[in-house]
């Protein structure tokens, strides 16, 4: 299983400088896990700068006690259950939107699905992730401060 955190980070997005909510997985920010899945079809396109192009989310609505990223999303793009997980640069998570799929189970949580809402990318290279749930929450709860 992996380790995750949801780390707090400042971030200049477009309108200044805003904390936003980075998940970690195994230490390394998801943006940049993201960043390596995208990379040959951003660079495909001409536009490898596009690759990645993600932020936390900005707001206490995904943070705890949220249930954002227990699988019953505040933020949420496609609508089938889907789970913003980052947000564009820009600090408007709706304008370039990473998610996945969040599925709870009693002993695990585990992202799966990922899509971007504005490209039809394939990012099998980014594997599913499975988290121990106890852990998981621990890191959510980390959130609240």
């Amino acid at each position: 299983m992996e380790h995750i955190e949801f780390r707090t980070v400042e971030e200049e997005l477009g309108i200044g400088v805003l904390t936003t909510l980075m998940p970690y997985l195994n230490g390394v920010p998801l943006r940049d896990l993201v960043r390596r899945a995208e990379l040959p079809f951003a660079r495909r396109e001409g536009k490898p700068d596009l690759a990645g192009s993600y932020a936390g989310l900005v707001g206490q609505e995904v943070r705890w006690p949220s249930w954002h990223y227990l699988g019953k999303p505040v933020l949420s793009w496609f609508g089938d259950g889907d789970t913003v997980l980052l947000g564009c640069v820009c600090s408007d998570w709706g304008c370039w939107p990473f998610t996945a799929m969040v599925t709870v189970t009693e002993d695990a949580v585990t992202w799966s699905g990922y899509r971007t809402g504005h490209r039809e990318w394939d990012y099998r290279e980014l594997r599913d992730f499975a988290f121990d749930r106890h852990q998981y929450e621990q890191a959510l709860c980390a959130t609240a401060h």
